[in-house]
């Protein structure tokens, strides 16, 4: 085994730059916590389809954390398709390889990030140690990294369009009484 106990394969290592992106300039203080937390399993995760589910139990505080991933896009499925194939292999780094020097990224991008804590950002230390727990799974099963994306099931229809995001909140003064209560 690696060094690294975070993102010792080059699947992984996409997962970890989710919570160390290179564009950072100075060190996050969050980091060493939530590498803590992942490392003395302090994240339990669920998924679901793309979402992945995560409680996070330290001390007396709990957060429940969600994450979406956006899905992999239909020509990426498609080369991912003759470079790993569909049947449920091990995906290697050499197919990471292929798969970069054909032009296809695997790296995730979250569609939505919400959690429960009080921090109200999409950087808090649970987040964070969400994505280090995430890295960890797909060290050990890269595949469950591209599942997570999406691949092998229906990919997104178009690729020119963006996804539209629904709002997380709305303004109060935009509902109106008369058609959202019952009389």
């Amino acid at each position: 085994m690696a060094d690294n106990e975070f993102g010792y394969t080059r699947w992984g290592m996409d997962w970890v730059r989710l919570a160390e992106p290179l564009r950072q300039t100075r060190p996050d203080p969050l980091l060493p916590r939530a590498r803590s937390i992942a490392r003395n399993n302090g994240v339990r995760t669920e998924t679901e389809g793309r979402i992945v589910r995560s409680h996070i139990h330290r001390g007396g505080q709990a957060s429940i954390t969600h994450i979406e991933l956006a899905p992999l896009s239909r020509p990426a499925v498609t080369a991912l398709a003759t470079i790993v194939g569909t049947e449920p292999t091990m995906p290697t780094d050499d197919m990471y390889s292929a798969a970069m020097d054909a032009g296809v990224s695997v790296a995730p991008e979250p569609a939505a990030i919400d959690c429960s804590c009080t921090a109200r950002t999409a950087r808090c230390v649970h987040v964070l140690a969400t994505f280090y727990e995430l890295a960890r799974q797909v060290d050990e099963n890269p595949r469950f990294g591209l599942d997570l994306q999406g691949y092998g099931r229906d990919p997104a229809p178009d690729d020119s369009a963006p996804p539209t995001e629904s709002p997380r909140w709305i303004a109060l003064n935009t509902v109106d009484p008369a058609q959202f209560f019952e009389a």
